[in-house]
């Protein structure tokens, strides 16, 4: 099926196979490079899952897992892609695990490696065991880093029982109980190509790689999918602490304000997503008032940020500076979200082609379409309706999400500084 977006010059090309998998392939003429992704909707929270029965298995088993994905009997799947002339990697984030490699050659070869060594997993107890190790060590150099800390103390703060509010790769001890047997569950359970999407942009021939992707697949038995339900997580809409002071080695105090918002899934999270960026930018960029004001002030500078995290069972906004004014800055970010919006048409047009111009230049790396369009595709959504959803978003939906997000019982900091 063919998919035109003559809002931003792309046609798609999508499939879903009979096995389940869903397939995305993206043309870009004149590119180099070809970018390929193969996500599992399969992150850190989904610590409890339904088979037959409610199976729990250790706190950073997802990241555990994609680890271990790349050892196999005959060797390390990094070689190959070497060999082949590709570069390769992996990620683990709250919701997804991402196997991807970027390749000006060997398109099919490399493509090939991926889908297979995704599909085959080789686990023994020994290497289980090695592995906790260097995951341990990894653990141990995130707890030592203090915008880690800080990132993940703000959201330990704001979450009472989502599993959000654990680290991505889990605990020393927590990792201590995993076991071969614990990952060829996990991977049986989310691995099947059913709940997965493979993505590969860049100057390539669709219905060829469609075939080649095809063939593999159709020589390939895959179990009818054993997952039958993850868990539900009541969550309150307040947040679980109003502060937290962690007490680091640090020059200069780190402090995060974060708001706590309800979440949506698909193309009403998106918009939502959109949305908020746009209402952040309009109040905190460097063309804000309150951004001059600020500045003026000498309480935030270019190592102010903002961002806004949205998925389908949580989302949140947070603002970050490293400033020795700690208390001054959350006073005086806190009070003006206190205040009435005032806002007018002409700063949101104004934002809406900023985003509009950020989101088309970005059309022109294979790396982000890949890993932004799988995220959106896993929850439902479409990347290419970005510009439309941009074009339908009025003041009222700004107005009516500052209402909704900034309220003080939905508001936590966290702070890292100096015992």
């Amino acid at each position: 099926m063919k998919l035109d977006f003559p809002n931003v010059g792309e046609t798609l090309h999508h499939t879903v196979l009979e096995n389940g998998l869903t397939v995305y392939l993206l043309k870009k003429t004149g590119y180099e490079k070809t970018y390929a992704t193969f996500t599992t909707k399969y992150g850190s929270i989904d610590r409890r899952f339904k088979l037959e029965d409610w199976v729990d298995v250790p706190d950073g088993i997802a990241h555990f897992l994609e680890h271990k994905m790349f050892e196999k009997e005959d060797g390390d799947v990094f070689q190959q892609f070497g060999r082949l002339g590709a570069s390769a990697n992996a990620f683990t984030s709250f919701t997804r695990t991402a196997y991807l490699f970027g390749a000006t050659s060997n398109v099919s070869e490399n493509l090939k490696t991926l889908i297979d060594f995704v599909q085959a997993p080789y686990f023994t107890e020994a290497s289980v065991e090695k592995e906790k190790g260097i995951i341990g060590q990894e653990i141990q150099m995130y707890q030592d880093n203090p915008g880690w800390r800080l990132y993940f103390g703000l959201i330990e703060a704001m979450y009472a029982e989502h599993p959000v509010k654990i680290d991505i790769a889990g605990t020393i001890d927590s990792i201590s109980a995993i076991t071969a047997d614990d990952l060829y569950r996990c991977h049986q359970a989310f691995y099947h190509p059913s709940n997965m999407v493979l993505f590969v942009v860049g100057n390539i021939d669709p219905d060829a790689i469609l075939a080649e992707i095809t063939a593999n697949q159709a020589a390939k038995t895959f179990p009818q999918p054993l997952l039958t339900a993850r868990e539900e997580i009541e969550e309150p809409e307040t947040v679980h602490l109003a502060e937290r002071i962690i007490e680091m080695d640090v020059s200069v105090p780190k402090v995060m304000i974060g708001y706590k918002d309800m979440p949506l899934a698909g193309k009403d999270g998106m918009k939502q997503e959109l949305i908020v960026e746009l209402l952040m930018h309009a109040l905190f960029d460097t063309t804000a008032p309150l951004y001059a004001e600020l500045y003026a002030e000498g309480l935030i500078d270019d190592a102010f940020s903002f961002d806004y995290t949205s998925e389908e069972t949580f989302a949140f906004a947070v603002l970050s500076m490293e400033t020795p004014h700690v208390e001054t800055f959350v006073d005086r970010i806190t009070s003006a979200l206190e205040r009435p919006l005032e806002l007018g048409v002409e700063t949101l047009d104004r934002k809406k082609r900023m985003m509009k111009g950020q989101f088309l230049k970005a059309l022109n790396s294979p790396e982000f379409i890949a890993n932004q369009f799988s995220r959106y595709a896993l929850s439902g959504g479409n990347m290419f309706d970005i510009p439309d959803l941009l074009d339908a978003i009025s003041l009222d939906d700004l107005y009516a999400a500052y209402d909704r997000l900034f309220q003080a019982d939905q508001r936590t900091v966290c702070i890292v500084k100096k015992p």
